[in-house]
């Protein structure tokens, strides 16, 4: 009996990993597509070489990779018990003694299969990745400032607009930048020539080597005056923060959940020392309010006078009483860790949905199960996106709002569990 259960068991692993393995290629191509292709065609239209383009691709698979299987899972599972029910093969299972339970067993081991690999590519895989891709692409970009800097254009970054001529190579012609200088005076610069270098002495800074410059410099203080000079040679520093979103600095997302929950960890010292801070500032505050009530009280000409003395204190006290110190960084941190779990482990959820629900299908089991998946996925995809609107707006729990479309497919796997099993 014991060896009948294995093949079984066995039988039933093999048709879940074939559906999986096509739902997995489906979510792949169509993210493989939405985020790197067209990263791709961007790349290529500058003349970048193919296999740096390549190693682009392949250092952005992990995202891919992690996202495409908590739902591949949701979707494989669907397919695989629609079709053993819709061809009746449960029910003749059932028949010669084969319990439920002993059908769900291999689907749920896959399911913490497929959750711990999508979590061991999430949390190392992912960030191991974007460092390398900023490395590269930071590399690309110094030999290709076009990437950037197009040619004929205008790029507005958060101090600056540089306004840029023919872009060859290496070489920038005819440039102009609009910035401000540390007073807050207007500052104009123009250069016939200019390249992109990378600064040596400042990480995280990319310098712009201008030849035969011209700067001119209006006055705030003093609006009818300005400076001006020339130069042959100049260097303009420029923050890679301010230039294209694919150099800025890892976030929460491309950190390991070890790495952001010590930054977590930093945070919430620091938000309790805000707290304190804030806390004895509301204590002073009280006591001033209460030196101002005792001397309202012995001044006060009408009792009348009096009250509305009081009235606009207590007002003032509760007005600030009621403000509450939060760091949106810390919020946004948090959020992202749980993310890290509950997507990943939203595999294991969708198993557990995935069963009772394929076992209402009665025919045309994997075409019902993959139409059914797309839609799950949809909704799961609605309520992650809501629930990281809440938490970062509306201050909500970032647990609750990670793990609600995880509690919320489960439930509905208990519900539908209970009703099929009753019948």
């Amino acid at each position: 009996m014991h060896r009948s259960y294995w093949c079984i068991q066995k039988y039933i692993a093999k048709d879940f990993l074939f559906s999986f393995f096509v739902a997995f290629l489906f979510f792949f191509f169509i993210f493989f597509v939405n985020q790197i292709l067209l990263l791709a065609e961007e790349i290529l239209s500058k003349q970048v070489p193919f296999f740096d383009v390549v190693l682009l691709i392949v250092y952005s698979l992990p995202a891919i990779v992690s996202i495409s299987f908590p739902f591949a899972s949701l979707v494989g599972a669907l397919m695989t018990i629609g079709r053993l029910s819709s061809e009746n093969e449960v029910l003749a299972l059932q028949s010669c003694g084969i319990p439920h339970r002993a059908l769900f067993l291999p689907l749920l081991i896959l399911g913490v299969v497929f959750s711990l690999i999508s979590f061991t590519m999430n949390d190392y895989f992912l960030p191991v990745g974007t460092i390398n891709f900023q490395k590269l692409y930071r590399k690309i970009l110094y030999a290709n400032p076009e990437l950037e800097l197009e040619s004929y254009s205008v790029k507005r970054y958060q101090d600056s607009i540089i306004i840029t001529g023919e872009v060859q190579g290496r070489e920038i012609n005819d440039i102009l930048i609009i910035d401000r200088t540390d007073k807050k005076d207007r500052r104009i610069i123009t250069a016939r020539k200019a390249f992109l270098l990378e600064n040596q002495n400042q990480q995280g800074v990319i310098a712009l080597h201008l030849q035969d410059v011209f700067s001119h410099t209006a006055l705030a203080k003093q609006k009818t005056d300005y400076e001006y000079f020339t130069a042959d040679q100049l260097r303009y520093n420029i923050l890679l923060r301010q230039l294209n979103l694919d150099l800025r600095n890892p976030g929460p997302r491309e950190m390991s959940s070890v790495d952001v929950y010590s930054i977590i960890k930093e945070k919430r010292l620091s938000l309790e020392e805000k707290e304190s801070s804030y806390r004895e500032k509301q204590q002073q505050i009280l006591f001033d309010l209460s030196s101002k009530y005792y001397g309202f009280s012995e001044t006060a000409s009408t009792p009348s006078e009096y009250t509305a003395i009081i009235n606009h204190l207590l007002t003032e006290y509760k007005k600030n009483s009621s403000r509450r110190v939060f760091d949106r960084s810390l919020q946004i941190y948090s959020l992202e860790f749980h993310k890290k779990f509950s997507i990943p482990f939203g595999c294991l959820a969708f198993v557990l949905f995935a069963f009772p629900t394929g076992l209402f299908t009665k025919r045309s089991g994997r075409s019902v199960g993959f139409g059914l998946g797309l839609f799950i996925s949809i909704a799961y995809w609605g309520m992650l996106f809501a629930g990281q609107t809440l938490g970062i707006r509306m201050d909500f729990s970032p647990l609750l709002a990670m793990w609600l479309p995880n509690i919320v497919i489960v439930f509905l796997g208990l519900i539908l569990s209970i009703l099929r099993f009753r019948t």
